[in-house]
């Protein structure tokens, strides 16, 4: 019985460590595997279009350097208009202060006027103090730059794609020479369905993100919000971060508008149209598109929040997501690891599905 207690006691310490061991190289390479990441989800998109090109009798390097021109083109694309919208941004914010500061002083005016007289009470709607301009500009230019500075090791994650892409068609040939006939067919099969399920959630939640920030952009420009476009960037990446993403990008335009407008009725039916949006794409196309893929415990989903954003800030958190995601996803295709699958899951749907498989 000693003994047995003793195996487990080894076993927990040596959990422990690798535990402990595995946060410190995830700390100190985050120059190394935070591109490494980036260039795994990337690839996952565009591996689509170089499979495609392939199929088309294109070599495989043209279609390899057809894809690295489309990678170039996009991201190029994308961070000039970060850019050009980030300054301008900064640029037109001064205009809004003084109405931040003004709105700061009509709402407790209004709490005096139906009855409402503590000061604590009023001091807690003094927007000025924290939704200045400088407060704003602040929070919105790091959250965009931590996005955008992913692309300060552009030459090693555009390596990274390279090399990537070119093992996604290899390494099935390479499995059926390395093990028995048997054996082979049951490891590549394994591994056909990881590398499907990844690539179906990330192609997935990315178009869903692209749609739900391109729907919000046309929205704001119809209204004519200033500031559309960094709105639409803003709501497509943090759409990655479930609910406390969404929360985020939808109460920096509601600010915005609340300054812009003289009438509250336009910032109440753009938050309401935020919402209605919001909602339809969390809760009716993500999960038909992608189904139990996205099927993660809600403390699981705040705990890696706060893990990945420890160790890689901002893009840690556009992260966490995304690769606890793919983590389950492995974990599932395992029979020792699936009940791990199973309890990281929010709904016992996922148990019964991954029986059908």
């Amino acid at each position: 019985m000693s003994e047995i207690k003793n195996n487990r006691l080894l076993n927990l310490t040596a959990a422990l460590l690798l535990a402990g061991f595995s946060c410190y190289i995830l700390k100190e390479l985050q120059s190394i595997l935070l591109p490494l990441f980036v260039a795994l989800i990337i690839s996952f998109l565009f591996e689509p279009l170089y499979e495609w090109l392939k199929k088309k009798k294109f070599p495989s390097w043209a279609a390899l350097i057809s894809v690295i021109i489309a990678i170039l083109i996009i991201s190029n694309v994308v961070s000039v208009f970060a850019y050009t919208s980030i300054n301008s941004f900064k640029d037109g914010i001064p205009k809004y202060v003084q109405k931040i500061e003004v709105l700061s002083v009509k709402v407790p005016a209004f709490l005096s006027s139906i009855g409402v007289s503590d000061d604590k009470i009023k001091e807690t709607f003094n927007f000025s103090k924290y939704l200045n301009g400088e407060n704003i500009t602040n929070v919105l230019t790091a959250v965009l730059s931590g996005i955008l500075g992913i692309f300060t090791n552009y030459v090693l994650i555009l390596i990274y794609i390279i090399f990537i892409l070119t093992e996604f068609s290899s390494i099935k040939k390479r499995v059926m020479v390395a093990f028995s006939h048997s054996e082979a067919r049951t490891i590549a099969d394994t591994l056909s369905d990881i590398f499907k399920d990844l690539r179906k959630y990330i192609v997935g939640k990315t178009l869903i993100n692209l749609c739900h920030a391109t729907i919000i952009t046309i929205v704001f420009l119809i209204f004519g919000l200033d500031f559309a476009i960094v709105w639409g960037l803003f709501f497509f990446f943090m759409a990655y971060i479930p609910q406390i993403g969404s929360f985020i990008a939808t109460i920096f335009p509601l600010i915005i508008a609340l300054a812009q407008y003289d009438s509250i009725i336009t910032p109440i039916v753009l938050l309401g149209i935020m919402l209605v949006v919001g909602y339809a794409m969390g809760s009716i196309v993500e999960p038909k598109v992608l189904g139990s893929r996205l099927n993660l415990s809600p403390l699981l989903l705040i705990f890696s929040l706060i893990f990945w954003g420890w160790m890689w800030g901002i893009v840690g958190m556009l992260l966490s997501v995304p690769v606890m995601s793919m983590i389950k996803i492995i974990l599932g295709k395992f029979e020792s690891t699936k009940p791990i699958a199973i309890l990281m899951s929010n709904e016992i749907t996922y148990e019964k599905e991954g029986a059908k498989k």
